[in-house]
Order: C-alpha cells, then structure tokens, then sequence
C-alpha cells in the first residue's frame, strides 16, 4: 500500500526544485479533497483501485477521480473512514479523491 501525504510531497517537490536537477516525481494524485483527506492506490495484477480516507474533524461528500474514464459515486464519509473504488489495469490513471 502506498499513502500519500499532500504536505510531505510539497516538501519533497520543493526540496528537489531547490536543489536544481533532481530525479523526476512522478504526478501527485490529490484531486480537490481537503488536505485532510489522504489519498493512495493499489495496483492487482488484473484491476487497481484507489483510496480516499476522510482525517478531518467533520463529515465530507467525496469521489474517487480517474483520468480517462467515469469517477466513483460520491459517498459520505465519516472521520476515520476510508472509501474506494476499482477499474481495471489500463490507461485509468488515479487522479485522487474530489468533494462533491
């Protein structure tokens, strides 16, 4: 499982920029989920699916975002929650998780 923290890979990504040519970042997932909201994926051997999970204080509305084709429902999440969604292996990239 990978996680990604919106904070820490501004950081990264600032550090490198700052430090002249580093190693290519690949894009960041994040869609315009609150920065409370932690997003990731996982990738199967026939389908991938994507995570978002609700850190914040307060219920939210989200959807899981995928490049080239339909996002997820929006669902209601509770703090603590986490919800995902599964397409298959492909040309869909995993563009985060949106409020909606």
């Amino acid at each position: 499982m990978h996680l990604t923290s919106r904070a820490a890979l501004a950081v990264i990504g600032a550090a490198c920029c700052a430090f002249g040519s580093g190693p290519a970042l690949a894009a960041v997932p994040v869609g315009n989920a609150p920065m409370c909201v932690t997003v990731w994926q996982t990738t199967g051997r026939i389908t991938k699916t994507g995570f978002a999970r609700n850190d914040c204080k307060s219920r939210l509305r989200l959807k899981i975002k995928w490049a080239r084709g339909t996002d997820s429902d929006c669902q209601t999440v509770d703090p603590g929650q986490t919800i995902s969604a599964k397409v298959p292996r492909g040309v869909r990239a995993f563009d985060g998780a949106d409020t909606c």
